[in-house]
């Protein structure tokens, strides 16, 4: 309801309670009745007598007139005033807001909510109808539309249901849609950017000017994209790309690599440099870490352009060699165009046909001219096939001799081999035909000058043609294959080195060679999968999967590079689960411009308050002072203003204070430290594994730890804890004097320390040259004692759990001890110095469930680490407990004697 111009109430019957604000100003004078007068004799001996202290018969006038303004204050408050903007407050034509709700707007989509609902409160206040416009293509496939005239509460009901879509905007449907307006003139027009420009906007522009009442522009943060590396997701070293619009400051990004359960395997730290739109992030991941990955993400940002998923094509797979030689000259061996052509691609091992067979982590096995025999051998080859390994054979002379009899060959052959070219040959080098559509390597470019001098033939069949995934022009099979259980056998009728032709010289054979290893587990390789894929799991527009729903429709896998996300083909899984393809939004969007609003339209930055827009806060915050001042003032009329300011004082939480409540805490309850590095996540991280090996420790033993505490040397006392666990981080700043007085006295008084420099998954690497340096800096004034690598006989491999190695997140570097016993600390080394990340392996969250992988060892890897745990917290506990039972035989047997 509006009073004034532009002041509007958004409950103004509230206002009828300022009527009985005089009756307040009554009940606030009234005094009790005068005392009746009773004659006393004894009262006599009182007349004279005098005292300083008045009490007044009613409160102060000025007092009085404070509560009156504060009950005013607080019944405004309640009604709801509110100014509207000059363009707001207008009621000659409805509110239009014109909403960017595609993939760019989802990076601060709570913030544009926000500036959205201050919008149409403004226009509640005013009492204007409201009309939304959203640019982005509904998600019902339907055409943008107008949404109906409605009023602003109904309207802000409407906009707290909406959400960013994981596609672009189309504000040339959204132009047109304006052509069914209901009305000519508008009383006023806000447009909520997303920040890019559109080749419709010039038009938009002019629509919208031509409505009155004056443009309104918001802008916000501009949505980033997550690409995938420029060499392909299947190199060596996964480096994706950020990219953002070229902007003139710098602005730092960072990354998480998660697998498919949500864990975080890594993170990587990136900076747009000035009036740069991309850079670099790379991830530095074991094999058997990276191929778990199942999506990258924009740290901190909500949005289907930030998310990169990934699939079968961005494993690092393993493929096992046989059957070169390895002595040779390197151009005479017959591996060596293969491994040239593979080791940027998959982890490479040489071996022998049984070693390989037998190896379970090999995704493909090629044999260079080795022929098979029935036998054992062949037999737990072909185990491994069905099972789902790629077996890719090369034919050779040796081939050729033995190819009526190998039994792992997906055609037959015929006797001998065939030779094109030559001095007694009537025929000439054959080039390759085009690839059929049925095969993986269909759409690969074939050089001009790709001979092949020598094949083998395949027995002509009824079959024959549907197992050729390549041919020569006159039409014999170059590459056959054939799909045995799970995994295939492929053959290529030719030499793996340039004795039979010149293929392994090329490009092409680079390419093919990685679309076989692709057909691995699924097949999913750098060629899409031909034939339509059914929608699995698909990205809503704030980067969350969700089984497919809606009218998503299956998409062609030859046609998913050039397919733009829509609502049809949203981004996400497509696929079957053995073989899901990743369509990814990032890869399928142009390089986008910035948005250039029109002269003469009024910018606002997203999250600028509107003017005046509600009062509502103000005023309580004046009614807060004023009550505060009241309860002051009545306390100073009764003398007690200053006792109270010494009671609140003498109260307040000072140094002494907070050490004897901390001490309070941990000395109740036996609980576990973590010295806090000042990083936040880290801390919380030291917080959770310790947590986790609390859990671990009271599951399996009698001892049953309190919820552990982060612990600050420079003001917490140290000396409750058993076991401090120490994580050391690059920006950590090394501790004060009187930090290290306090942790050499809890050493020195029997404290154990566990110092973690976490060498990222350095197997065998041990502490680093940048971890010892880290190490000096941080510990220049603790008193520690000579360290040694701790031997198999240590008493902490076998003080609850008998241990062979002490592995955490990682596994191979040296956990270090004291050497010799400690007389004066039990025999406990009070400091244990390692590399492993324990902390992240004992990690969990709120329901228990483990946070980070831990590699190579899987969970496996992660209960030993629990193990070394659990034996740390008793050896703290016991001291030389488990050390003095090794004479526990000696001493049984002088007992028997």
């Amino acid at each position: 309801m509006t009073f004034l111009p532009g002041l509007a109430f958004a409950a103004p019957w509230v206002l009828a309670l300022l009527a009985g604000l005089p009756l307040l100003w009554r009940l606030l004078r009234v005094t009790p009745p005068r005392p009746r007068k009773q004659s006393f004799p004894a009262l006599a001996l009182l007349l004279g007598l005098d005292t300083a202290r008045r009490q007044a018969e009613t409160a102060p006038f000025w007092l009085l007139l404070l509560r009156l303004v504060l009950a005013t204050l607080l019944i405004l408050a309640a009604a709801g005033p509110n100014l509207a903007p000059s363009s707001a407050g207008r009621s000659d034509g409805p509110l239009l807001v014109i909403v960017d709700d595609g993939w760019a707007a989802a990076r601060d989509w709570e913030g544009r909510r926000e500036h959205l609902d201050q919008i149409l409160a403004a226009a509640e206040g005013a009492g204007s109808p409201v009309l939304l416009l959203a640019t982005a293509p509904p998600k019902d496939g339907g055409p943008v539309t107008l949404g109906r005239l409605t009023s602003a509460s109904e309207a802000r009901s409407l906009a707290a249901g909406m959400e960013p879509k994981p596609w672009p905007t189309d504000r040339k449907a959204a132009l047109a849609a304006l052509d069914s307006l209901p009305f000519d003139r508008a009383g006023r027009v806000v447009w909520i950017s997303d920040g890019l420009a559109d080749p419709a906007d010039g038009a938009l522009f002019r629509r919208l000017q031509g409505l009155g009442g004056g443009l309104e522009v918001v802008t916000g943060k501009i949505g980033r994209l997550l690409l995938p590396p420029a060499e392909g997701v299947s190199a060596e070293r996964l480096v994706p790309v950020a990219r953002r619009l070229p902007a003139p400051e710098a602005e730092s990004v960072a990354i998480r690599a998660l697998d498919s359960k949500g864990m975080v395997l890594a993170r990587a730290e990136g900076r747009f440099e000035p009036n740069r739109a991309t850079t670099d992030l790379p991830l530095d991941l074991p094999g058997a870490l990276r191929n778990r990955l199942a999506r990258l993400e924009i740290e901190g940002e909500r949005s289907a352009g930030a998310v990169l998923l990934l699939d079968e094509s961005s494993r690092r797979r393993s493929v096992g060699l046989a059957g070169g030689d390895p002595s040779s000259a390197p151009l005479l061996d017959r591996l060596y165009y293969v491994e040239r052509a593979l080791s940027p691609h998959a982890e490479l091992r040489r071996g022998e046909v049984a070693d390989l067979a037998a190896d379970p982590s090999l995704d493909v096995i090629i044999l260079a001219d080795v022929p098979l025999v029935p036998g054992a051998g062949a037999l737990k080859l072909a185990t491994r096939v069905e099972q789902g390994a790629v077996l890719v054979r090369f034919a050779g002379p040796l081939q050729v001799q033995a190819a009526q009899t190998d039994p792992l060959l997906p055609v037959r052959l015929l006797a001998g081999g065939r030779t094109l070219g030559g001095v007694l040959s009537w025929t000439t080098p054959m080039r390759l035909a085009p690839f059929p559509e049925t095969s993986p390597f269909h759409g690969l470019a074939i050089p001009e000058d790709v001979e092949i001098h020598s094949q083998v033939l395949a027995e002509p069949g009824l079959d024959l043609g549907a197992r050729t995934w390549a041919s020569l022009t006159d039409g014999t099979p170059l590459v056959t294959a054939e799909r045995r259980g799970k995994g295939l056998v492929v053959l290529i009728h030719t030499s793996a080195n340039t004795e039979w032709g010149n293929l392994a010289l090329s490009g092409l054979f680079v390419d093919m060679l990685r679309h076989l290893v692709a057909q691995s587990h699924g097949g999913a390789g750098p060629v899409a999968a031909s034939g339509p894929l059914a929608p699995a799991e698909l990205l809503d527009g704030l980067g969350r999967l969700a089984p497919a729903a809606g009218i998503a429709a299956p998409l062609d896998g030859q046609a998913m590079a050039a397919t733009r996300p829509q609502p049809r083909h949203p981004p996400g899984f497509y696929g079957p689960p053995e073989a899901r393809s990743a369509f990814n939004l990032g890869p399928a969007l142009p390089p986008a411009n910035r948005f250039s609003p029109p002269q003469g339209a009024t910018l606002t930055a997203l999250g600028q308050p509107q003017p005046g827009l509600d009062f509502a806060p103000l005023l309580l915050l004046a009614a807060l002072v004023l009550a505060l001042t009241d309860m002051a003032a009545t306390l100073a009329l009764r003398g007690l203003l200053w006792r109270v300011a010494v009671v609140v004082l003498a109260l307040a939480p000072g140094e002494p204070a907070r050490a004897e409540s901390f001490a309070l805490q941990a000395g109740l309850a036996t609980r576990l430290g973590c010295v806090t590095t000042r990083d936040g996540a880290m801390d919380r991280l030291c917080l959770a594994g310790l947590r986790g090996l609390s859990a671990r420790l009271a599951e399996r033993s009698t001892a049953e730890l309190a919820e552990p505490m982060l612990v600050d040397p420079e003001r917490d006392p140290v000396v409750f804890f058993p076991l401090l666990y120490w994580r050391i981080t690059p920006n950590q700043p090394p501790p004060s004097e009187r930090a290290v007085e306090k942790l050499n006295t809890y050493m020195a008084k029997g404290g154990v320390i566990l110092f973690d420099t976490a060498d990222e998954g350095q197997a065998g690497a041990g502490t680093n040259t940048a971890d010892v340096q880290r190490l000096r800096r941080l510990l220049a004034g603790l008193a520690l004692p000579a360290l040694a690598p701790m031997g198999p006989d240590h008493v902490l491999t076998r003080a609850f759990y008998l241990l062979k190695s002490v592995p955490g997140r990682w596994d191979g570097a040296t956990l270090w001890v004291s050497q010799g016993a400690e007389a004066g600390n039990d025999g406990v080394s009070p400091v244990v110095l390692g590399g492993n990340d324990w902390i992240a392996a004992w990690a969990v969250d709120e329901r228990g469930r483990p946070i980070h992988a831990v590699v190579p060892g899987g969970e496996r890897q992660r209960e030993l680490a629990y193990r070394f745990g659990i034996n740390l917290v008793i050896y703290a506990f016991t001291g030389n407990y488990k050390a003095d039972q090794v004479h526990l035989p000696a001493i049984m047997d002088r007992l028997k004697r």
